[in-house]
């Protein structure tokens, strides 16, 4: 039995080492340019090197975007990019653009090249075609079913990379023109307005200014809005069918979001690879997914429900937020340095979760800030406090409930 490989989003330096801290097998990230993120950190040459030494060491595997669609100009600037990624020696490429693979095959000739769910690669068929073309992985559309998946998997011998988490998009996996026409930003080139989340509604021609809702929703109707995607249930499935990536969107979400993500999907993993037989999933883990920002979840249409996709309200159900992340702990005296992310009052009452370890509860008796050092009643963003409790690791973050 193989355990597929956990594949972390991460926006940022700081993400990628939480995604890595927390359990993630691979992360995949972008450079500066041609990523479909454009909006994200992101990393420059010397970030991107920086990161890849702390992969290297954690043996966690590094692939870069390269999945825009871009246009003339800009396939001229790729051969210079795809050099820098060869030379850096980064685990692979994800594209979606034959010409741009192209130009891979030339300029970056020992990286192995990922197809980008961006193809929309929807049968084995095609999934043939592109191993003859010399992909080395399919990043399968999110529009399939699991026999679907199934049976792509029977018939090629490429590995197969599925979303098992996040947010999904009106288009077929992200292939968007709306963006484009309402703002001006091209979510094929990594501009992505998400217009899809807006709230619409219907002018009839000759009543201009008369705004009628499609729904009977105060706030209008959101008829491109999707529900977020959360297959954690179904690892069981995945692992029997031979996928061999499990990839988690979000390089836009927060640290929070990628490290809650990440313990979750890996904690369920480990569990099944230790007890296939006797595995159920732990419900507190469908607990921990739910304590992140998201919209409802589903199963999106790897085991399609009568639910449906769509939701009255592009808004985000939060239940809980991070107010601090460790950064050290100080065994001598008893106490966390935390940087502080959020408003943090002296009594408040804290989960503490812990990369690959459990969660500690705790009540803030003191608040030191360490710069100036002085006494709290309470700590803001941006300040970097003490505060006593048991030893914690590390990357730990610090979350309450929300009011």
């Amino acid at each position: 039995m193989k355990i597929p490989e956990l594949l972390a989003p991460a926006g940022n330096k700081e993400k990628a080492v939480v995604a890595m801290e927390y359990g993630a097998d691979a992360i995949y990230l972008a450079g500066k340019a041609f990523g479909m993120r454009a909006k994200a950190g992101n990393f420059s040459a010397d970030e991107l090197k920086e990161v890849l030494e702390l992969a290297k060491e954690r043996g966690v595997k590094v692939y870069v975007t390269v999945n825009t669609y871009p246009r003339n100009e800009e396939m001229d600037q790729l051969p210079a990019y795809l050099q820098e990624l060869e030379e850096l020696e980064v685990d692979a490429l994800i594209v979606a653009d034959v010409g741009v693979f192209a130009l891979a095959r030339q300029y970056a000739p020992s990286i192995p090249v990922h197809l980008s769910t961006q193809a929309n690669t929807v049968n084995y068929q095609a999934a043939k075609f592109w191993e003859e073309l010399g992909f080395s992985r399919l990043v399968l559309a999110r529009e399939l079913s699991r026999e679907e998946i199934a049976r792509v998997r029977q018939e090629t011998g490429l590995e197969l990379e599925v979303f098992v988490h996040g947010a999904m998009c009106v288009a077929y996996s992200g292939r968007c023109l709306l963006s484009n026409v309402l703002a001006g930003r091209d979510a094929n080139r990594g501009e992505c307005a998400q217009s899809c989340r807006w709230r619409y509604a219907v002018v009839e021609e000759k009543r201009p200014g008369e705004y009628m809702p499609i729904d009977e929703d105060e706030g209008g109707t959101h008829i491109f809005n999707s529900k977020d995607l959360r297959l954690i249930e179904y690892i069981p499935d995945l692992v029997r069918m031979g996928v061999d990536s499990l990839k988690i969107e979000g390089r836009m979400k927060s640290a929070y979001y990628v490290a809650t993500v990440v313990r979750a999907y890996r904690q369920a993993l480990d569990l099944y690879a230790q007890d296939p037989a006797g595995y159920k999933l732990p419900p507190e883990l469908l607990d921990e997914l739910d304590k992140v920002s998201h919209r409802p979840y589903w199963a999106g249409f790897f085991a399609p429900t009568d639910a449906g996709i769509h939701r009255p309200s592009s808004a985000y159900i939060q239940t809980h937020e991070v107010v601090g992340v460790v950064e050290s702990y100080d065994e001598a005296r008893g106490e966390a340095v935390v940087g502080v992310r959020n408003r943090l009052p002296l009594g408040a009452e804290v989960e503490v979760m812990q990369p690959r370890a459990s969660i500690v509860k705790a009540v803030i008796s003191r608040l030191t800030r360490v710069e100036p050092e002085e006494e709290l009643e309470t700590a803001h963003a941006n300040f970097k406090v003490r505060i006593p409790m048991e030893q914690v690791k590390p990357y730990s973050m610090l979350r309450m409930k929300v009011d």
